[in-house]
């Protein structure tokens, strides 16, 4: 699983999904970074870390940086992409505290762990 995220994550260093990823597999893993779907991801390599010992500390730094530099002014994350799904391939949710809470929670977890 840790493999598989770190070769998903972005040059930007977030990681992101397209919804299109439901009506066709090749777009797994694949989109624009979002604060939300990349604290999802550093969650993810957080926990293993925390359960093997190794932390891919390059890669979750760079997930981490990307939402220290996304993060704007108010301490806010801004999201438009719809990253909820309600039904695959017909309708979508925007939960618009995702793009706050998760990143909170990651970067509080990074803080914790590392």
């Amino acid at each position: 699983g840790a493999n598989w995220l770190s070769s998903c994550q972005n040059v930007d260093g977030g990681w992101g999904e397209t919804c299109f990823s439901y009506n066709n597999p090749k777009f797994k893993g694949q989109g624009n970074s979002t604060a939300s779907q990349t604290a999802w991801a550093l969650i993810g390599l957080l926990a293993i870390g925390k359960v093997t010992g190794n932390y891919q500390r390059e890669v979750i730094e760079k997930g981490v940086n990307y939402l220290l530099v996304t993060q704007k002014e108010n301490g806010t994350w801004d999201e438009d992409y719809f990253t909820g799904t309600g039904f695959p391939c017909h309708f979508y949710l925007k939960y618009h505290f995702y793009q706050q809470y998760f990143p909170l929670l990651a970067l509080g977890r990074y803080r914790a762990l590392i």
